[in-house]
């Protein structure tokens, strides 16, 4: 049987060309050099699209219902001005003319600073709940607002509805306080109302302030992303920091402090301490820590309050052996300095685990698979082929009567992984066959004579195992 296998193909560019303000300009040379290499790349795929008004049409939808899919930022006269272009953009694309992004994105920015006004105004006195509304939420076919008027009355009711949403489910909860406790005094309506549209501001402060943290580059990955995945779904653009957390996941390591961050406000907040790693070790830092300065070594701590995560991440991350001083808030109030030697992190959850389970008698292996992951600059590190040969060893010598090997959830990763653990369950003879343009297929096969195991084996995929674990299932 021969079967088809949607590959995905990561365009990834790291000349470190986006080091682009807000008020980038059309005639920027590194983004047009950009646009220039991925005209290259897509039309050279297996089965070119053809780049015309109907494909221009697709992405002008696409780009402006990734923006703005709630339909709560522009307004019908700036979709009328972007109009002119929905049938350029192919010969754009063409020329390397940025023209109706540019167009496009500093409206947006516009628009999303405007509507920061919209929902603290709205959020600062209740709602009148007598009054009978109705939000229309199919958004795919509802058109723009006219004017801020109408766009005010759009923001209007989607917070009241969240709102609303909020207050049922507060006072649900005091009614079962109650139930469990005669002596519980609920809180006032009033109480729960302010509770609910604090809570609400409190979300959409978090979210604009996420908003903030993102730069002009992610914007411009956003527009390059929309003309990858019109041209081919399979096909997505890494932009530099993308690229790295990439390979960090691919490859399972990182070099680093080992604690999982995110943002709090406008704080880095410690969210998890990887298990085993330097800051794991050391033993001061600890979840809902915030980090509010960060210094290399002993040089002169940076202030990071403010700063966008990845931006943040950057400087508490660095090499092996190198030391990073943070300056911690703890949850007491306190604050305190912390030194931090960082090292290798490895993320346990990348990596392949098994285990022995009995059923009627008899014992089976069962073996976990995350992803086909490898590390592509350091040949000698870990790997998925080898870890699985070791895994498969040791259930082997526990006497296990048959195999499972679970790959639900697994996205793919290494082809040549993929053909390597195969290659474990036949002797010999192909894998896949990648097909090129212009070019006689290329057969991938076993590269290792030999059976790791014979035995029974049961493969478990669902709908979002991809890539090589589709390869592997299908072989």
């Amino acid at each position: 049987m021969l079967r088809k296998i949607s590959l995905v193909l990561v365009f990834i560019f790291t000349f470190g060309l986006f080091n682009t303000p807000v008020e980038a300009s059309n005639n920027d040379p590194k983004d047009k050099v950009l646009m220039t290499i991925l005209k290259y790349v897509l039309t050279s795929h297996y089965e070119p699209e053809e780049i015309d008004d109907n494909f221009s049409e697709r992405i002008y939808n696409d780009f402006l219902d990734n923006l703005d899919p709630l339909k709560r930022y522009f307004l019908a006269s700036d979709i009328e001005e972007f109009s002119v272009y929905k049938f350029e953009i192919d010969d754009q694309f063409k020329n390397d003319d940025l023209t109706f992004f540019f167009k496009v994105y500093e409206r947006f920015i516009t628009r999303t600073e405007n509507s920061k006004k919209f929902y603290q105004e709205i959020l600062d006195a209740p709602f009148d709940y007598e009054k009978e509304e109705t939000l229309n939420i199919d958004y795919e076919n509802i058109g723009y607002a006219s004017n801020e008027n109408e766009l005010m009355l759009r923001w209007h009711q989607q917070l009241k509805f969240s709102s609303i949403s909020r207050l049922h489910d507060y006072i649900e909860q005091e009614e079962d306080q109650l139930k469990e406790d005669p002596n519980y005094t609920k809180e006032s309506w009033t109480a729960l109302e302010e509770k609910a549209r604090s809570m609400t501001k409190e979300n959409l402060d978090e979210f604009f302030i996420r908003m903030d943290q993102l730069t002009y580059e992610n914007w411009f990955a956003t527009y390059i992303n929309t003309i990858t995945s019109e041209y081919d779904p399979h096909t997505t653009y890494f932009d530099p920091q993308t690229k790295k957390k990439f390979e960090q996941g691919i490859s399972g390591k990182l070099e680093g402090i080992g604690a999982r961050l995110t943002t709090k406000n406008n704080y880095t907040k410690v969210s998890e301490i990887i298990i085993g790693g330097p800051a794991w070790k050391q033993g001061e830092l600890e979840a809902e820590d915030l980090i509010l300065k960060v210094a290399q070594g002993d040089e002169e701590p940076l202030d990071i309050v403010g700063m966008r995560l990845d931006d943040a991440i950057e400087f508490i991350k660095g090499k092996k052996g190198t030391e990073v001083k943070l300056t911690v808030k703890k949850i007491d109030g306190t604050t305190k300095v912390i030194s931090i030697i960082r090292d290798v992190v490895e993320i346990e959850e990348t990596f392949v685990k098994s285990s022995v389970v009995e059923k009627n008698g008899k014992k089976f292996g069962v073996i976990h698979l995350p992803s086909f992951y490898v590390d592509f600059d350091d040949k000698d590190y870990r790997n998925c082929a080898s870890d699985m040969a070791q895994e498969i060893e040791r259930l082997k010598k526990d006497k296990v009567e048959g195999l499972i090997l679970d790959l639900r959830n697994n996205g793919g990763g290494s082809l040549p992984a993929v053909v390597d653990i195969a290659g474990m369950f036949i002797d010999k003879g192909p894998m896949v066959q990648v097909k090129y343009r212009d070019r006689e297929p290329d057969a991938k096969k076993d590269r290792n004579p030999g059976i790791l195991w014979d035995g029974p084996l049961v493969v478990m995929v669902n709908e979002y195992s991809a890539s090589a674990s589709e390869i592997f299932a299908a072989a």
